[in-house]
């Protein structure tokens, strides 16, 4: 089998592109989701049309969208990654090492972490490809290794787990700036970020021939072979994406909190698999937007921000979690079965 890449994106069977209608019925299904929430827990809380509320959805967007971008991907290729709350606290932890213990500048530690994030993510993706293993058991696997390995790492290089003092390191104000700072009306610069890489994310989906590539990877992924799609590559590229991802969170949490901590990043991963579900990606792969991915860490943020101003009980934002995953798996799963019987 010839492993070049194909000329021209054409060539590639697409995948069954979703009907306009169905396209649509997703669009207005999360506005009338977030319409609903918003009268919801606008009716119990006085307090929750007020400015201050909006700047603290928009706050909790960013670090959750981040992570559900390089998921999406992963999950439209047909895979998935449990992974991506480690990589966070590995990479936040490199941060902290490299600048307070070992001197080094803002952008050499962000490329020691970025190192160690994309060696997760090929990691991950080599043995999960070239081994023809589930990638729910490799990154379950990796998730565990890392967690440990981080803590193992930390406590040996500072015998102990959280790491502060980055506000002292030479550099840091630049670093907050580009990374930590709020500059407009208490918003925070990562929404900057998180938008600068969905854009880029939906660019590459929508107009770029690795589009075609990775929907054919998780759609189609013999007939892509057969044009000569590395699918294997592909795939691969995607694992270390989304471990890049996690790595941009964990570099943004570092700086914002002036310090790193091994054990953070926990329940990340389930967070951004239920905002991407949510969002419409099929967990089967070969379906996903991350506009529905950006949407779904919208409606996650209004939750839990809507539970905190209603007075609401914060265990029943677990409950809330677990319901809304479950029915946004019986919609996708009715919308592809309608798909499917489609003419």
């Amino acid at each position: 089998m010839s492993d070049q890449a194909p000329g021209k994106s054409a060539d590639l069977p697409s995948p069954p592109a979703p009907s306009s209608r169905r396209v649509f019925a997703e669009r207005a299904g999360l506005f009338g989701a977030l319409l609903l929430l918003i009268l919801v827990f606008g009716s119990l809380s006085n307090s929750f049309f007020s400015l201050r509320t909006l700047v603290s959805i928009a706050n909790q967007i960013p670090d959750l969208t981040l992570l559900a971008v390089g998921l999406t991907l992963v999950l439209i290729s047909g895979g998935i990654d449990l992974s991506v709350g480690s990589v966070l606290a590995l990479c936040s932890a490199v941060i902290g090492v490299a600048m307070v213990d070992g001197n080094f500048s803002l952008g050499t530690a962000a490329l020691f972490a970025l190192t160690a994030g994309a060696i997760c993510g090929l990691v991950s993706g080599s043995i999960t490809v070239l081994a023809g293993l589930p990638s729910f058991i490799v990154t379950l696997a990796t998730l565990f290794m890392v967690r440990g390995l981080t803590i193992a790492a930390a406590r040996g290089f500072t015998r102990r787990t959280q790491l502060g003092g980055l506000d002292d390191v030479v550099g840091y104000e630049l670093a907050r700036t580009a990374f930590g700072s709020a500059p407009v009306g208490g918003l925070r610069i990562s929404i900057v970020w998180w938008l600068g890489c969905a854009a880029l994310a939906t660019w590459v989906l929508l107009r770029t021939p690795w589009g075609n590539w990775i929907l054919a990877a998780g759609g189609q992924p013999e007939a892509a072979r057969n044009v000569g799609v590395r699918v294997a590559r592909v795939k691969i590229g995607l694992f270390m994406t989304s471990a890049l991802c996690a790595c941009l969170v964990g570099i943004i949490q570092a700086v914002r909190f002036a310090g790193a901590d091994a054990l953070r990043g926990q329940l990340q991963e389930f967070y951004a698999i239920i905002a991407v579900v949510i969002g419409g990606t099929l967990l089967t792969g070969g379906y996903g937007t991350i506009v529905g991915a950006v949407f779904g860490a919208l409606i996650f943020g209004m939750v839990r921000q809507g539970i905190v101003m209603t007075g609401i009980d914060a265990d029943w934002f677990q409950v809330f979690l677990g319901g809304m995953l479950l029915l946004a798996v019986f919609v996708n799963r009715y919308a592809l079965v309608r798909a499917q019987r489609a003419p």
